[in-house]
């Protein structure tokens, strides 16, 4: 009894370093983006913190099987993509990145308000997830909820100063906003 309690510990302990390292990583990625001097260098930064966003700080098979949903929903295998990221959601709800990757087929799928709850859950998990704030960006301007749109583009638009999509939105939401009150 006593080795399998240790071995729990041990397990238990490694795990909670790991994700206590991954998450000390993103946030000094997310340091480093809010100093970067060019887009150049914001993008090399953004590709790194993509990379820790899509790898399971503790398991590799998760890591596996998010890889698999985003193969299934590249090649338009939405249903399949949406069953494997809710596979990784029951057995890790804690990873963002899994809820973020579900938003994004359900957006695909037309199913907006379901999209928005995930990357509510997203948010919930990880305030500065600018691919979040930019799907929820899409999913506000679909549901024509333009200023709500805005919102979110210009909250990634603070997180990620050198991204570009929030401000080309923002300024067609401005568009869209006069044409309304006219």
């Amino acid at each position: 009894m006593r080795k399998i309690l240790f071995f729990f510990l041990i397990f238990f302990t490694t795990s909670l370093c790991a994700n206590e390292y991954h998450q000390k990583q993103i946030d000094e990625l997310f340091d480093q983006l809010k100093k970067a001097a060019n887009f150049e260098n914001s993008e090399k930064i953004e590709s790194k913190i993509w990379d820790l966003w899509i790898t399971h700080p503790t398991k590799d098979s998760l890591t596996n099987l998010l890889a698999d949903g985003s193969s299934s929903m590249s090649q338009n295998k939405l249903e399949d993509a949406y069953n494997i990221f809710t596979e990784v959601i029951e057995i890790d709800p804690n990873w963002a990145e899994a809820w973020n990757k579900r938003a994004t087929v359900l957006y695909l799928m037309g199913k907006y308000e379901m999209s928005q709850a995930d990357i509510n859950k997203v948010l919930d998990i990880e305030k500065r997830h600018f691919g979040a704030l930019t799907g929820q960006g899409l999913v506000q301007t679909a549901l024509k909820n333009y200023e709500k749109a805005i919102d979110s583009y210009i909250e990634a638009h603070r997180v990620h100063p050198y991204m570009k999509s929030p401000m080309i939105m923002i300024e067609k939401l401005m568009l869209q906003l006069q044409k309304q009150s006219i």
